[in-house]
């Protein structure tokens, strides 16, 4: 199978990247993106041919930020031919997948539409100055109309949840089918109870980290000796560097709150396997392997009941799906008083992904529509 991949950037180490990643590993492909930083990035990624799209005159002239990133990964993609021989390109994060405009047999391995324009649209709309906003409504009408057309013409389109699948159907009027990304089980173990509530996550506003010390905040005003671990990936991009210096701010105010920017894998999966509980409170998730990644570790899930977690987390079985901070600290006591609590939903947890989340399972699916689609 000679197989092509894009992916709008390499520049992170995220759910979407590790997805990514395990099908390169599978496949040895040319990987295709518009900016590729490998010190920021899954270290195995330089193990393969990974090539950088050349972008237009926008990245010379727009100062780098979400904006120009989006114009030039947008536009790198739709003006670029695919030369070298292929069964196959697989595309995934947006707009990568504007790669079918003049390539064929694309396989879109969608993450989720391009939330800025969509479902996020008002909500990012309203962090923006008032000056700032007719252009960018302006800009988002049209990559709206580009993304569209681009879309009916994709040969085939997986969702990597039913969440997702929801909102391809809502914006393009098309069908996904929904296959969930694995974990490699074998990698995460649980190493017990150190005391700290845990949530990994690239540092966002859609990510939501003040919601997780806000809960924090309430759980701790009446329990002692716990502190709340954050760590994710950090873009240099200034509109989420802002929000990660708000959220120090806030972390220093609350009180025994770590923060770890650009945490290793190692160190990830060393903290996932002592931590009391994972957290996870992003708005509408699309999908979200950090649950998976937490009950593979053999720990409860407190997760807001909205998004992909609502598929992947079972309520009062593998942790607790909430609608609040205050619940969200309420779960926190009931977890951290009871062992036996944890523990049973710790086990359930990892028989759930032993059943569900496994790569066996996802490239069996994969596998059958790469050669139904090949060549």
């Amino acid at each position: 199978m000679k197989l092509v991949m894009a992916q709008s950037n390499l520049t992170l180490m995220g759910g979407a990247e590790l997805v990514l990643l395990r099908i390169a590993q599978k496949y040895n492909p040319v990987i295709y993106t518009a900016e590729y930083k490998k010190e920021n990035t899954f270290p195995e990624f330089r193990e393969f041919d990974v090539r950088t799209i050349s972008k237009g005159v926008m990245s010379k002239v727009l100062p780098y930020g979400r904006a120009s990133q989006g114009i030039d990964y947008g536009l790198a993609f739709y003006n670029f031919v695919v030369k070298e021989d292929y069964d196959v390109i697989n595309a995934h994060l947006a707009p990568s997948h504007w790669i079918r405009n003049k390539n064929e047999r694309v396989l879109w391995y969608c993450h989720t539409p391009l939330r800025d324009i969509y479902d996020l649209y008002e909500y990012r709309m309203s962090l923006r100055k008032p000056y700032q906003r007719p252009i960018y409504r302006l800009g988002g009408a049209i990559v709206r109309r580009m993304d569209k057309g681009v879309v009916k013409n994709i040969e085939f389109i997986f969702a990597n949840s039913r969440n997702t699948s929801s909102r391809i159907m809502k914006y393009y009027g098309r069908r996904a089918e929904v296959l969930n990304g694995g974990v490699d089980t074998g990698l995460y173990s649980n190493g017990g109870d150190g005391k700290y509530f845990l949530y990994p996550s690239r540092f966002s506003p859609n990510k939501r980290q003040e919601y997780a010390i806000e809960a924090f905040k309430t759980f701790k005003k009446k329990h002692r000796g716990y502190k709340l671990v954050l760590c994710g990936s950090l873009s240099n991009d200034s509109f989420y560097f802002h929000y990660y210096k708000k959220i120090v701010m806030l972390a220093a105010k609350a009180g025994n709150v770590e923060i770890i920017p650009n945490i290793s894998e190692e160190r990830l999966l060393s903290l996932y396997s002592r931590a009391t509980a994972v957290l996870y409170p992003p708005i509408n998730e699309d999908y979200g392997l950090v649950p998976i990644q937490a009950m593979a570790s053999g720990k409860p899930v407190i997760a807001v009941n909205e998004g992909g977690v609502k598929e992947t987390v079972k309520n009062g079985k593998t942790g607790f799906l909430v609608g609040s901070e205050s619940e969200m600290a309420k779960r926190m006591a009931e977890v951290a008083a009871s062992a036996g609590l944890s523990e049973s939903m710790g086990k359930e947890g990892i028989k759930l992904v032993k059943e569900r989340y496994t790569w066996k399972g996802f490239f069996e699916r994969f596998d059958k529509q790469l050669k139904k689609m090949s060549k």
